[in-house]
């Protein structure tokens, strides 16, 4: 029996893909649930499998544009499973060497002798030594290598030079004390992994904070449609994924009703997806604020950019021990550098500043975020 294998539908707004790549080629035996290509769109990439084990036929190349819903080929799952290849022949002998050069004869000796005999002392003084050639420069490390640029990638760059072109992009930063986030996670892990199945990050730690805070600065949890303001009283937050592919934001939906174990457990849900290329459309799209974690790779301060049309986004950098004033004393404490980057054109400089200063509260005192401060 032969099993068609058409493209899955990818989002309710996409009805073409591209072949990426493909892993098993036609005529190839394939398992059930082995990768079999790779689909792209300009959200989000895709992995197809097989649904069943068999002999695939593929219809389809790379690069080449389909429709969702078209069949792209079968599975014939009546073919037989192939033999184990045969052991390899023995090698043949090997040639024989190549024979040396003929030693110079003796006449040709005699030649050499008698012209160097027949040269005075002064004349074998004046001959000039042999021209020495110059190796021509190396060419190794330079070589050159051109890939075609993904859906997803010329997506990112067309929306990174939209938000310059449209927006008033402005960035404030501040730095934040993460000794009692550190102090709490430490002493509440063991307990909290043990009971929510997941590790407590830093990230619900940001999310919660940024939530007390958008609730407070509802400009900044906006977004500007036409000649209106739309003010939502819900936060779906953004958590940005880098991947091999480039960078993802899978959408935290209501993350305000939600507590850290659920915001966590959602993080390591899309994180896992995101990597593994099982991301949909759907877990991109929306979302009225974004958080991006460049620390992870090290990052000490950055500008982030805008995902439109939200009005804000948060950076999070790397966590460095540094000396600072407590109480008129030099204390070293890990610190880490904030960044937001909000519209101006919806948001003002003072309240972006006072909505980082309020994520800096509740981070450096989390019993904030529970009292509502």
């Amino acid at each position: 029996m032969k099993v068609e294998i058409k493209i899955p539908s990818v989002g309710e707004s996409i009805t073409e893909v591209t072949i990426a790549q493909i892993f098993k080629e036609s005529g190839a035996y394939v398992r059930q649930d082995e990768e079999i290509l790779e689909i792209e769109t300009d959200k989000v990439n895709q992995m197809v499998y097989a649904t069943e084990e068999g002999v695939l036929t593929l219809t389809v190349k790379p690069d080449e544009t389909v429709k969702v819903g078209a069949s792209i080929g079968s599975i014939d799952t009546d073919a037989k499973k192939p033999q184990e290849d045969a052991p390899p022949k023995e090698k043949a002998a090997p040639q024989e060497q190549a024979k040396a050069p003929p030693a110079p004869t003796d006449d040709a000796r005699k030649s050499e002798q008698s012209y160097v005999q027949e040269l005075t002392p002064q004349e074998k003084e004046e001959a000039p030594a042999p021209v020495q050639k110059e190796p021509a420069p190396s060419q190794e490390g330079r070589g050159e290598r051109r890939e075609r640029m993904t859906k997803l990638r010329k997506l990112i760059a067309k929306r990174l030079v939209e938000v310059k072109n449209q927006t008033a992009l402005l960035t404030t930063f501040n730095e934040v004390d993460m000794s009692s986030v550190m102090k709490l996670r430490k002493s509440e892990q063991e307990s909290f992994t043990k009971k929510h199945g997941v590790k407590l990050g830093f990230m619900s730690f940001f999310v919660k904070a940024t939530i007390s805070a958008l609730q407070k600065y509802p400009s900044i949890n906006a977004m500007i449609d036409g000649e209106e303001i739309v003010y939502r009283d819900y936060c779906d937050i953004g958590i940005a994924v880098g991947t091999e592919k480039g960078l993802m934001v899978p959408v935290v939906r209501n993350a305000e009703k939600m507590s850290y174990a659920q915001i966590e457990q959602e993080i390591k849900k899309y994180a896992e997806k995101a990597r593994s290329g099982k991301i949909s459309v759907d877990d991109l799209q929306g979302g009225t604020f974004t958080i991006s974690n460049g620390g992870v790779y090290g990052s000490m301060l950055s500008t982030p950019i805008l995902n439109p049309p939200q009005s804000g986004i948060l950076g999070m950098h790397n966590i460095q021990d540094r000396p600072v004033a407590i109480d008129g004393k030099v204390e070293i404490r890990p610190m880490m550098y904030l960044a937001l980057s909000y519209d101006h054109r919806i948001v003002d400089g003072k309240e972006s500043i006072e909505f980082l200063v309020h994520i800096k509260k509740v981070l450096e005192d989390p019993t904030r975020a529970l009292l509502d401060l």
